[in-house]
């Protein structure tokens, strides 16, 4: 009996010399794992997008629902009929659809800084590989407050550091063609969010990025372009 308790306690510390190291381990690993990858989430995806082999293809990621106004044939109709006597076009909200998150509904183009992008709704990782994204919590064009977009310093709006004082920005949107002009470019600390007022009540564009440009991974600035609203339709909220 005490021979058969020896040998049945030798295993017991025999498995426990394997084992207790073994969870030691993928404990120490879960830890670091998680105070890391924060922070190096942004480096390995910056890495996937200049070092991955191929294009990738992200349409398959995103719904497309822009189509252009002057190929919308019900648009076509609009301008053609005789009820559009105002300057300024009013649409309503059930007229067209509204995009959901991460869904492209039109283009940012802003000609003086070579920029031509997809603009989605949503501000997402995969929206912003592909194009540029607005900000969830802001508005979109033609609602009547602030817009504000996001884009990568290193792809789609690096363009921006060559943005001046009354260069036109133009957005074609699913439902209709908006123009704003650049009246203001700052640089802000990350975390300054007096840099926009999402509560305004004028309509006002503001695209951001990382700041410096050609910086790759976390920067502590962001660069700022201020725009005014020029033209485009307005849409009727009560529709």
């Amino acid at each position: 009996m005490r021979k058969r308790r020896r040998s049945h306690k030798k295993a017991l510390i025999g498995k426990n010399i394997v084992i207790l190291p073994f969870l030691f381990c993928v404990l120490i690993y879960g830890l670091c794992a998680l105070l890391i990858m924060p922070s190096a989430s942004s480096y390995m995806a910056l890495a996937d997008m200049f070092f991955s082999e191929g294009e990738k293809d992200f349409s398959k990621e995103h719904i497309n629902i822009f189509v252009p106004v002057e190929d919308n044939e019900a648009s076509k109709a609009l301008e053609d009929s005789s009820e559009k006597e105002n300057t300024a076009e009013i649409i309503k909200a059930s007229s067209f659809t509204f995009p959901s998150y991460d869904y492209q509904f039109g283009e940012l183009i802003i000609p003086d800084c070579q920029i031509h992008a997809k603009l989605f709704f949503g501000d997402s990782y995969s929206a912003l590989k592909s194009g540029v994204g607005v900000y969830n919590g802001s508005s979109v064009p033609g609602y009547g407050k602030t817009i504000l977009i996001a884009g990568h310093n290193n792809t789609y709006f690096n363009g921006l550091k060559y943005s001046k004082k009354g260069q036109i920005i133009k957005i074609r949107t699913n439902y209709g063609n908006y123009q704003y002009e650049i009246t203001d470019t700052k640089i802000k600390d990350k975390d300054d969010r007096s840099a926009y007022d999402l509560a305004a009540e004028t309509e006002n564009l503001i695209l951001y990025t990382c700041y410096p440009f050609d910086e790759l991974g976390l920067t502590p600035n962001r660069f700022f372009v201020y725009a005014k609203f020029i033209s485009g339709p307005i849409i009727d909220k009560n529709s």
